[in-house]
């Protein structure tokens, strides 16, 4: 038998790290994920519910917040309970995470502005110096 998920989407919401009763972390988050659709019909998501546990839990609340494109592989995983307000046995299906990875680029990342590159312009011939002489030994390669 096979069980095996591979699913990209966006985070429906920033995941929020909880701990159960023997302090093992887990996360529980959705992700909406575009269904394919042809020229002219509106595109459509599904939103999948997720949940990682322990190191790959505390790697989502740390690096993923809403609307962050994220890769999943796990399997899913059907949970039976009883619905409070109604008292009816319900049926839930989640996609438990085994492996989490960046999807795109950090978004709105607080970098230094790049130098503008030195224009060649600005360099004389005078600021070279002539190796024709120098041993290639000295070279440390």
């Amino acid at each position: 038998m096979f069980n095996l998920v591979v699913l990209t989407g966006r985070l429906t919401a920033d995941p929020e790290l909880r701990y159960t009763a023997n302090n093992t972390p887990v996360t529980s988050f959705s992700i909406a994920v575009s269904r394919r659709y042809k020229a002219g019909e509106e595109a459509q998501a599904d939103f999948i519910n997720i949940v990682a546990w322990r190191q790959t839990a505390e790697f989502v609340t740390k690096y993923f917040q809403k609307g962050s494109m994220i890769g999943i592989e796990g399997s899913i995983q059907t949970r039976r309970y009883v619905d409070k307000e109604t008292g009816k046995n319900r049926t839930a299906f989640e996609v438990i995470a085994n492996n989490v990875q960046f999807v795109e680029a950090k978004r709105d990342a607080v970098a230094p502005a790049p130098e503008a590159p030195a224009s060649f312009s600005n360099v004389g011939a005078n600021d070279f110096t002539d190796l024709s002489g120098e041993a290639d030994d000295d070279l440390p390669f």
